[in-house]
């Protein structure tokens, strides 16, 4: 060292030559002197020596910084404002450099990247434990059955030892390595979950009753394949039956029973129901699947099933196409726990029409208002099963959400209710079952206990008005009279007939004997055959008597337009005015004979739409004859604006409303009002109107084809002189020899 600084110190004292310092004497004058060839190591370790004129500096190498001591030292690049390695690298610093490498678990991709090492696919972890990968690490956990040991190992739990109830007292703990088996006693089942505590089994539930109706025939295949499952629990040698394929069977048994046969009684009916729910007992524990549904031609099912050593907690649904359950799992399990539990819901499409026992309900009053009341399913039925054998009075309220079959809101005369089937009783009852809200669409109940459940429509019958009761049958009994009238004088009267005259003969024969079949037998409920005819007579009367108006129409309609050759062949319209009504009533009690005859009249019934085969005619009827009725007001307008110019304004409006009025009733217009009686507002006003106009359209027909006819006035005027001989014959012989006029001023009836 002493040396190098002696060096040092010569480069800058002056040469014997008189050079400057840097300088040397060469060849009689000074250059420069390279100080950093002569002296390599001037600067020193990690640092370039250059040379400059007469002196020289030094400059450190990279990945060193100049010290305050004048030496470079190392630049620790991982400790910089901004590391140099990207994503998950690491820095570590080198003399003079750095580099990036993966942190511990990973292992590099390429330059800029790393992936996790799977430890796991090593065995790191031992016997008895699986590994778990984590990123960059892994940690061992103990398999089930399995806890770990202070030296680190997995040793296993004796679980008989540890719970002694863990299988309970009607079953046999057997220890073996992860885990342990319970072996149920004689009687006793834990379902083939070996690890559940044993429940008791009643496997004589299953065998048929001496007295059962001959409609549960269609189960015996069932209740035996049950009752072998259910035997076969405790015998493990022998064959057992998957739960799917049990619930299988159980579907297609009920469809078979239901499509088939019908329930005869309450009796029949509560075996049917309990056989389901008691399959679905011995079903529910041997299914797999968390949930499972199945979907038949006549039932829906939906059951959840939970396994665990804890018993489950939370909300559970089920849901069918026609209902929603909603429970909680605390219901579902109860006071014991053995190891599962299971909610099953069944819906049955075709159950409200395989009975009559489901227009019943059970009476819990008995008064008179109670009794009139009539019920109809207005949701399909349904069964609700847990594990829970104790559902006679839940700690928690289930709820049943329930899809009405037919969109109907309520009304005075209609309420929803919730029911479910009374087994002791045979019939609905609504104890337990609360009504929480209802729509035309859904209704929610809320019930304590659980069974088979349904939604009922109480309907609640119509207060008969006194007052339309009167104007029906006095005007009814007074349209008889005139119709009888009528009919003698379209029949009997020469001067009059005529196309037109026929019709108005069969419009007042239909009308008058369906008016009088209405008078007399309309409220004969008492005979079910009976009515159902009264009913048929009615409808077919009716139509006729609507078709004729349509005649009446067509005839209009030819005699407006055509004006000469306007009559109708006879037998074209016999085919029209009875031919098509017997037509329509034909197929009609074919198809749906039931729809002649309601509880409360001989009238049609509203089920199934069976009142279109009504309605939907005197619809297509009453528009045509709207249109003809347009048509006959619109010639007659003419027609009045060229009578007699003498004739008063007046006269001519009396004249064309009267005669609008006239062809109004004959067309059927006034049945117009009944179609307003739909409507929300004006109802009791339109029925009395409707009431009144329809119930004197006999009246109406007398007095516009009858009275206010001159050529019919005159006959009833020749048949009453002869009837009274003491007439004055001046009388007769003068009324009889007026020659009638082109038209009656009076009325424009009788040339239209």
């Amino acid at each position: 060292m002493e040396l190098k600084w002696i060096l040092i110190l010569g480069l800058f004292l002056p040469s014997c030559s008189g050079c400057a310092i840097g300088y040397k004497f060469v060849k009689r004058k000074c250059v420069d002197e390279d100080e950093c060839a002569v002296f390599p190591i001037v600067c020193g370790d990690y640092a370039q020596c250059v040379n400059t004129e007469g002196s020289y500096y030094c400059t450190c190498n990279e990945g060193f910084k100049m010290s305050s001591a004048g030496s470079c030292k190392d630049i620790n690049e991982c400790f910089e404002s901004e590391s140099p390695c990207s994503g998950h690298l690491m820095c570590e610093n080198s003399i003079g450099s750095y580099k990036c490498i993966c942190p511990h678990g990973y292992q590099q991709m390429n330059k800029a990247e790393c992936e996790d090492v799977d430890e796991c696919l090593s065995s790191v972890c031992g016997v008895h434990s699986s590994c778990t990968n984590t990123p960059g690490s892994f940690f061992c956990s103990c398999s089930p059955g399995f806890h770990q040991h202070k030296s680190g190992t997995c040793e296993d739990i004796d679980e008989c030892s540890d719970d002694p109830e863990v299988c309970g007292t009607n079953a046999d703990c057997s220890n073996h390595p992860g885990g342990y088996s319970c072996k149920c006693h004689q009687g006793y089942s834990n379902y083939g979950n070996n690890q559940s505590k044993c429940i008791e089994m009643d496997c004589d539930q299953f065998k048929p009753e001496s007295d059962v109706d001959h409609t549960l025939e269609k189960l015996k295949d069932l209740m035996s394949l049950l009752e072998k499952s259910c035997e076969s629990l405790n015998d493990p040698h022998g064959e057992h039956v998957t739960g799917e394929k049990l619930l299988e069977k159980l579907c297609s048994s009920s469809d078979e029973l239901l499509s088939d046969e019908k329930m005869a009684d309450g009796k029949t009916l509560s075996h049917f129901l309990g056989a389901v729910e008691n399959s679905m007992r011995l079903i529910g524990p041997q299914l797999k699947k968390p949930v499972t549904r199945i979907e038949t031609d006549n039932t829906f099912a939906e059951v959840a099933v939970m396994r665990s050593q804890a018993p489950p907690s939370g909300r559970v649904t089920l849901n069918t196409d026609s209902a929603l359950f909603k429970t909680s799992w605390e219901t579902v399990v109860g006071n014991s726990y053995p190891g599962f539990a299971f909610v099953a819901l069944v819906s049955y499409k075709e159950l409200n029409s395989s009975t009559d026992l489901l227009q019943k309900m059970s009476k819990e009053k008995s008064d008179d208002k109670e009794k009139s009341v009539s019920y109809q399913l207005g949701s399909k039925v349904v069964t609700a099963v847990v594990s829970n054998t104790e559902t006679k009075q839940l700690s928690e309220p289930v709820t049943l959400i329930f899809t009405h079959m037919e969109e109907r809101a309520e009304s005075e005369d209609m309420s929803y209710s919730c029911v479910y089937w009374d087994e002791a009783e045979g019939a609905w009852s609504g104890r337990g079952c609360e009504r929480a809200w209802s729509n035309s669409t859904h209704t929610e109940c809320s019930c304590s206990h659980l069974s088979s459940f349904a939604v009922l429509m109480a309907l609640y019958p119509v207060q008969e008005s006194h007052e339309l009761e009167l104007i029906t049958r006095v005007g009814l009994g007074l349209s008889l009279v005139c119709l009888f009238l009528c009919i003698l004088t379209f029949q009997f009267c020469r001067s009059i007939q005529g196309t037109r005259t026929s019709i108005h003969l069969h419009l007042s024969i239909c009308l008058f004997i369906a008016d009088l079949v209405f008078l007399c037998g309309i409220s004969s409920t008492e005979n079910r055959v009976g009515c159902g005819i009264v009913a048929g007579l009615l409808h077919f009367f009716f139509l006729s008597a609507f078709c004729w108006m349509l005649l009446e129409g067509v005839q209009l309609y030819r005699m407006v337009v055509l004006v000469f050759n306007t009559t109708l062949k006879h037998r074209y319209m016999f085919a029209v005015g009875y031919g098509a009504p017997l037509v329509i009533v034909s197929i009609s009690a074919i198809t749906y004979p039931k729809g002649y005859g309601t509880d409360r009249h001989c009238w049609l019934s509203l089920h199934h739409y069976f009142i279109l085969s009504f309605f939907v005619p005197v619809c297509i009827v009453v528009l045509l004859n709207c249109f003809f009725f347009v048509i006959t007001l619109w010639k007659l307008a003419k027609k009045f604006s060229s009578l007699n110019p003498d004739l008063s304004s007046l006269n001519k409006i009396r004249s064309f409303t009267v005669t609008a009025v006239a062809q109004l009733v004959v067309l059927g217009g006034t049945w117009i009002f009944g179609f307003f009686l739909f409507q929300e507002k004006g109802t009791e006003v339109m029925l009395y109107l409707f009431t009144i106009f329809n119930s004197l359209q006999g009246v109406f027909i007398f007095i516009m084809h009858c009275l206010l006819s001159k050529p019919v006035r005159i006959e009833y005027n020749n048949l009453f002189v002869r009837m009274c001989p003491h007439k004055k014959k001046e009388e007769y012989s003068s009324t009889n020899s007026q020659k009638p006029l082109r038209s009656d001023d009076s009325t424009g009836e009788s040339h239209i």
